[in-house]
């Protein structure tokens, strides 16, 4: 006799935890805030605790290149004690250590060295990459580099305790670093160790990707800050579009400031480590593609090959007048602006490109897996309206439509890549693709869109295997 048919409705499934918790990035964007507060209001705290003017005599707010960095530390220092107190992230198997194995230092020692001579290698070989690089001195490159000039002293001295101390509880000590530091020793500082060529890939990729995007994010830094520090929000509020160009200042300070401290914090203990960089060439160009200074001549406003700006006056121009359609469009554009810079608080200390740090699925995650791209090219047709051109012909319009197709293009080409990746990497990861295949608010429906243009038999597929209870 055949079970009665049951109407109730399949219970959806749970979204798959994410590995960094919502309160790392609003601990870190607090400290962000409290800082920029202190550089705006530092004339009147520095009257009240009659500190000196330099010598001028004059108290000026604290906008300058060094003011930026520091931002970094006022960011960085919560958003790493949330990750410890209160997340616990040192103690997850991910990190690959274990509190309890206490290796005496007579068996450290051999491996450390090792392990240094690679770390030292790999600084000096990327200090050789900035110094060929002409375009690393000149413009805004040139405060990045003065920046890792200073830096680098401390950071030698200071690295060979933190890997003594860190080899004592690495379960594996043997990483990419020490495959490498065997591979430049030639094998014979300490009994001919023998080296991995593919950690030493898996070490590279990690590095090439900290040592360019790392660079990049240090140099624009202190333009957006200096901004939003000197602005006077009173003096602008009458007008729509700086006050709401302020604000996307301040939505891409934002972004930045978190996404430097993301570069800059990949440590171990606190599970941000890179767990892996991007094996896919297609990954590399896509996102290069992107970046200077392989965007130069490829992607900008001026006379490059996918130029999207040409005789565009944008949206200020077109709306110019209308005062509660500026207001109204602003809003917009404030809303796509936030997105992506909620997009990158939410790594917490875990943002890069080309890396696979763990999984994220709450935030705008939730709806999109790729909410930082779709906000950022709704963003450039919102903010330019190529379509619409001033003292240009229709053709004008076209080519700048197509050009900015193009972009888009390249950004969803980044988007499968990174899929590719993350989907080789971690079961889990697999599982959110899946999930938000049929739920995502965004994704869900343009799955199902593809799916009936392309007849989707494979994510079905990959769905059934995902959720075979449904």
């Amino acid at each position: 006799m055949n079970p009665p048919h049951s109407s109730a409705p399949t219970a959806r499934p749970a979204l798959p935890p994410s590995d960094v918790s919502t309160g790392v990035g609003l601990v870190g964007l607090l400290g962000l805030f409290a800082w920029i507060l202190f550089c705006r209001n530092y004339p009147v705290i520095a009257g009240v605790l009659g500190l000196g003017g330099g010598f001028s005599g004059e108290r000026g707010v604290l906008s300058g290149p060094y003011a930026s960095l520091a931002a970094m530390i006022f960011t960085a220092l919560p958003m790493a004690a949330w990750s410890v107190l209160v997340d616990k992230v040192h103690l997850r198997p991910s990190t690959g250590i274990d509190w309890n194995l206490k290796r005496p230092l007579p068996e450290v020692m051999p491996v450390a060295v090792i392990k240094l001579v690679g770390l030292w290698a790999t600084w000096a070989l990327l200090a050789a990459f900035y110094v060929l690089g002409r375009w690393y001195w000149t413009g805004s490159y040139l405060f990045a580099m003065e920046v890792l000039s200073i830096a680098i002293l401390p950071l030698v001295i200071l690295s060979v305790p933190y890997v003594i101390w860190l080899d004592r509880h690495l379960v594996e000590p043997r990483d990419g670093c020490f495959h490498f530091g065997a591979f430049v020793a030639g094998g014979g500082i300490v009994g001919r160790e023998q080296w991995d060529g593919a950690a030493i890939a898996k070490h590279w990729r990690a590095w090439a990707i900290k040592g360019f995007f790392g660079a990049f994010m240090i140099s624009i830094l202190p333009p957006g800050f200096a901004q939003v520090v000197e602005a006077d929000p009173a003096q602008l509020i009458g007008n729509p579009v700086e006050f709401v160009m302020l604000l996307v200042t301040l939505l891409f300070v934002i972004d930045v400031q978190i996404g430097t401290v993301g570069y800059l914090l990949t440590l171990r203990p606190l599970d941000s480590h890179i767990r892996s960089g991007n094996p896919l060439l297609a990954g590399w160009l896509a996102a290069l593609l992107c970046y200077p200074p392989f965007v130069w001549g490829i992607i900008g406003p001026d006379n490059q090959i996918l130029s999207y700006e040409f005789a565009t006056p944008g949206w200020a121009h077109w709306l110019g007048g209308h005062t509660a359609l500026l207001w109204a469009w602003g809003g917009f554009l404030l809303f796509l602006t936030g997105v992506y810079a909620w997009a990158t608080v939410v790594f917490g200390i875990r943002f890069s490109n080309l890396t696979y740090r763990g999984v994220l699925t709450h935030g705008p995650y939730r709806f999109t897996r790729h909410p930082a791209y779709l906000s950022k090219n709704l963003f450039w047709w919102a903010s330019v309206l190529p379509f619409l051109v001033n003292g240009g012909s229709l053709l004008e319009a076209l080519r700048n439509c197509v050009f900015l197709l193009a972009v888009n293009a390249i950004y969803y080409w980044r988007a499968r890549t990174e899929e590719a990746h993350l989907l080789a990497e971690d079961p889990k990861y697999r599982e959110y693709h899946a999930w938000m295949e049929r739920h995502g608010l965004i994704t869900a429906p343009l799955a199902r869109l593809k799916a009936r243009l392309t007849g989707g038999a494979a994510d079905r597929a990959g769905e059934a295997e995902a959720f075979p209870a449904e």
